[in-house]
């Protein structure tokens, strides 16, 4: 991920895995290369459960976008380092509540762009933008955010399963802050990201992916860390969890046979 001060690439390097291709191999994606399926079962070997995470986070991340669509009426959704397109993608779960719902997908990774412009060409209340998740100035201005986007009214800023891939000096709490700040009330925040209390895994999956990544790595983190993400607004039911025991739809979410690392995080509401 590169920082904001730097210029975008739009070149596309196969050379070195990327974690928007990786976590696609991971979940039996196509839009990956050698280098992406070789670094993730590189990290099978040492957390073995992690095809199971990711299928749950990408399942999390539709039962949040259901809920709040259903239940809390949220209409607009922009998804910070959304990650190449896959099957039920935000705008389609929450058009499905309603068709008229505007989503706009964030992410620093060219491929993305390329995949995800194709896949939106026909929808109009749909944009991909490539832009770092920590350049809220830049993303606020965008010119498809600013036609899309109404910030008098709520909107559901997601986080999900990207707060890893920045350190500690780019200040990952108040990278949500400043985005909540610009919110609307009654607007929501959902952050998830990898989390292991486990020092030994902690240190070999932020120093592997590190170097596997040359450098567009944050690292993972422990339970408290997220929830110091989400200070000073309201968690939703049922708090901060591993994602799949966040509001299940059914018992048939593919079970970690391990928990050496988890996806740990939830919903957040503006007051």
């Amino acid at each position: 991920m590169s920082h904001s001060s730097e210029p975008l690439s739009t070149a596309i390097d196969i050379s070195v895995p990327s974690v928007a291709r990786m976590y696609d191999y991971l979940l039996g994606g196509k839009d990956n290369y050698a280098v992406d399926r070789e670094a993730s079962e590189e990290l099978l070997k040492v957390v073995p459960s992690t095809k199971e995470l990711a299928v749950n986070n990408r399942r999390f991340l539709q039962r949040v976008v259901a809920r709040l669509a259903e239940d809390h009426g949220i209409r607009q959704f922009l998804d910070h380092g959304s990650g190449l397109p896959t099957q039920d993608n935000v705008h389609q779960v929450s058009q499905r509540v309603d068709p008229s719902s505007r989503v706009v997908y964030v992410d620093n990774d060219p491929i993305v762009l390329a995949h995800g412009r194709a896949l939106l060409e026909e929808n109009e209340n749909t944009a991909v933008i490539q832009a770092d998740f920590r350049d809220t100035d830049g993303i606020f201005g965008h010119p498809e955010v600013q036609r899309l986007i109404d910030f008098d009214q709520p909107v559901a800023a997601l986080f999900v399963s990207v707060m890893h891939c920045i350190p500690d000096s780019d200040d990952p709490a108040g990278v949500v802050r400043r985005v909540a700040e610009r919110l609307a009330p009654g607007s929501f925040l959902v952050v998830c990201q990898l989390v292991s209390e486990d020092k030994a895994v902690r240190d070999f999956v932020t120093e592997f992916m590190d170097a596997s990544t040359q450098g567009n790595w944050g690292r993972v983190r422990q339970e408290r860390d997220v929830a110091g993400f989400l200070d000073g607004l309201e968690i939703l039911e049922p708090g901060l969890v591993e994602v799949s025991t966040w509001r299940p739809d059914t018992d048939l979410a593919p079970k970690q046979a391990t928990q050496e690392w988890i996806e740990f995080g939830g919903v957040a509401r503006k007051p």
